[in-house]
């Protein structure tokens, strides 16, 4: 995208520092954003990216330097002020209400709900001409937790807009989206940068920097690094800004399958709220393969994932573990069986926020050898381990004793990724394994996936990255409304016809493709 270097300067970061402890996570860093602009903030996981984004929203303060927005001052760490002044910002884990309606949601904070009506003829036709204008298309009256993922995003861009931003801040936007999903929100932001907002927009996946941005700015290790107009680099030198080093993609070679570890057998369970289950699903995961379940976010891969990991059980057919059908299935036997959990929220299930590094690593192992003794936790084990993940996985952090709450989603990731490769696991239970992760940790956890499959164990990679899928699976599933395809060898079909079978299309009459 080309901007008018002429343009006006909406926002100017100048020398921002901030220190926890001994770690200096933007360290004087400096750039400004001029009207209609997109600049893309790159950095791998750690780099200091969240952290200067939570200053200039006013969550945090900084150490030294200041925020300037259309040329004035922010008074450091008021959020309010942001909002006033014109920042919006839209996180990667979304914020609304799911019991209440788009409008509702979108009105909370700045009406008084419970004041009859709260003009509610007036925010509806406000939000209208938002949709007609920026192209979020949305039904005001709708329930949110009724609404697909793509769906809740433009609810929470037309928050922000609601509000009159003029700077919006997308943090991963794409990351639980669909590749055509992600094109929708390419047009919006088009049509907006086109009637004068200007965005940051943060990623990891480098073709959509490449398609959406004008500007890169890159930060490593909390220091800025390079700035570029995106004409002038490629996705390699990209990259290469980030990490430092050479990334190259793992390579795939063919797998050698053994026995079937789990087996699904017209295997049904119970629908929850608008999330389907499973719908006479038949599946195997066999040593030595990677199955990837490739689907539009919310058709099925939650129960797929609560059933490996032993929090439903099938309300028909039979789940077998190498033959046997498990009785009295639960988290725990899931453990002792040999499944290994990257669930796919990292802030709900996969971590407890206000326990430190060395909790959350045992949160899966407090009651296994040799980290119980006699009914004892043998803390000096469990610090040996969590120090192991935390060098093996690159996880930074100020030290082992820190909240996990206080890690960047990047580098939480990563110490979950740890906990679960470490214990050398038969079946690996992978959702969303690299959501939110930069190239160099992306490519090593590609890289564990692959390990473990060659070294004999049983991968379910669930992702709504087809890239990914494609890249790695030996075989692929698709799921739609709980429904699963018949399993597809890797490259049988291309990206657009994996893509007809995630729009519910097919399940008719198919026959098996592998």
């Amino acid at each position: 995208m080309n901007v008018n270097k002429e343009a006006q300067v909406v926002l100017r970061l100048d020398k921002i520092t901030k220190r926890f402890g001994a770690l200096t996570a933007n360290d004087a860093i400096s750039f400004d954003l001029r009207q209609g602009e997109v600049i893309a903030l790159l950095g791998e996981n750690g780099a200091g990216k969240t952290t200067l984004m939570n200053i200039l929203f006013g969550h945090y303060t900084s150490d030294a330097g200041r925020v300037e927005v259309f040329g004035q001052t922010m008074p450091p760490g008021n959020p309010r002020s942001a909002l006033a002044a014109g920042v919006g910002m839209v996180h990667q884990h979304f914020t609304l209400a799911d019991n209440m309606t788009v409008l509702e949601n979108i009105v909370l904070g700045t009406a008084r709900l419970w004041h009859l009506g709260f003009g509610k003829a007036v925010a509806r036709q406000r939000i209208l001409s938002l949709v007609q204008d920026y192209g979020l298309q949305v039904d005001p009256d709708a329930i949110v937790g009724r609404l697909s993922v793509g769906e809740r995003q433009r609810v929470e861009i037309l928050k922000a807009l609601y509000r009159d931003a003029r700077i919006l801040i997308l943090d991963e936007p794409t990351a639980v989206l669909t590749p055509q999903e992600t094109d929708d929100l390419f047009v919006t932001m088009r049509r907006a940068v086109a009637l004068g907002l200007s965005v940051i927009f943060i990623s990891h996946k480098l073709h959509e920097v490449m398609a959406i941005s004008s500007r890169v700015v890159v930060l490593r290790h909390g220091k800025l690094i390079a700035q570029a107009d995106t004409a002038d680099v490629d996705k390699h030198q990209l990259a290469q800004m980030m990490v430092g080093t050479e990334v190259a993609a793992p390579e795939v070679r063919k797998a050698n399958p053994g026995k079937v570890l789990v087996k699904l057998e017209r295997v049904s369970t119970p629908d929850k709220g608008a999330a389907p289950g499973l719908k006479q699903v038949d599946m195997n995961l066999h040593a030595g393969q990677i199955v990837g379940l490739a689907g539009v976010s919310g058709n099925g891969q939650t129960a797929l994932a609560d059933l490996l990991g032993g929090l439903t059980t099938p309300a028909t057919g039979h789940m077998r573990l190498s033959d046997e059908i498990p009785r009295n299935w639960h988290p725990r036997a899931a453990l002792d069986a040999g499944v290994a959990r990257i669930p796919e929220d990292r802030h709900k299930t996969g971590t407890i926020a206000d326990f430190n590094l060395i909790e959350n690593a045992m949160l899966e192992l407090y009651a296994t050898a040799p980290f119980s003794r006699n009914g004892w936790m043998d803390w000096s084990a469990a610090r040996t381990f969590a120090q192991r993940v935390l060098d093996g996985y690159d996880v930074r952090c100020p030290g082992l004793d820190t909240p996990i709450r206080l890690l960047s989603g990047g580098n939480m990731q990563k110490l979950i990724l740890g906990r679960a490769f470490e214990t050398a696991p038969q079946v690996i239970l992978a959702n969303q394994p690299v959501r939110g992760l930069d190239i160099g940790a992306l490519t090593y956890v590609h890289e564990q996936l692959l390990a473990a499959r060659d070294r004999g164990a049983a991968v379910l990679l669930i992702s709504e990255d087809l890239d990914e899928i494609t890249a790695l699976s030996d075989v692929i599933h698709v799921i739609s409304e709980g429904r699963l395809s018949p399993p597809f060898a890797r490259g049988a079909l291309s990206a657009v016809e994996l893509g007809i079978w995630m729009a519910g299309h097919g399940f008719e009459g198919h026959s098996d493709a592998a």
